[in-house]
């Protein structure tokens, strides 16, 4: 499974959302700090879900990075976050 695919999987599977992109940007970033051979080093998400109705784009950025702590301590160096609630 890819790192993208893994991504996916886990914000689908933690949040419903009701929209979500993973972007991999890893190919804007080559030769840059963290990048590796191969990408899936820098990401983009836009994800809309009902779980983040009420909370602070704070908040909002901890839940993503908690739920790809894994990710992130591991192969993906970037990851840049655009959290809403449904109808923001």
């Amino acid at each position: 499974m890819t790192v993208k695919e893994t991504i996916t999987r886990k914000l689908e599977s933690a949040l419903s959302p009701t929209t979500l992109d993973v972007i991999d940007e890893s190919h804007l970033h080559a030769g840059h700090g963290g990048w590796r051979e191969g990408g899936e080093t820098h990401f983009r998400l836009h994800v809309v879900a009902d779980a983040f109705a009420g909370k602070s784009r704070v908040d909002r950025h901890r839940m993503v990075n908690a739920l790809l702590a894994d990710e992130l301590a591991g192969r993906v160096h970037a990851l840049a976050i655009t959290a809403r609630a449904p109808g923001e």
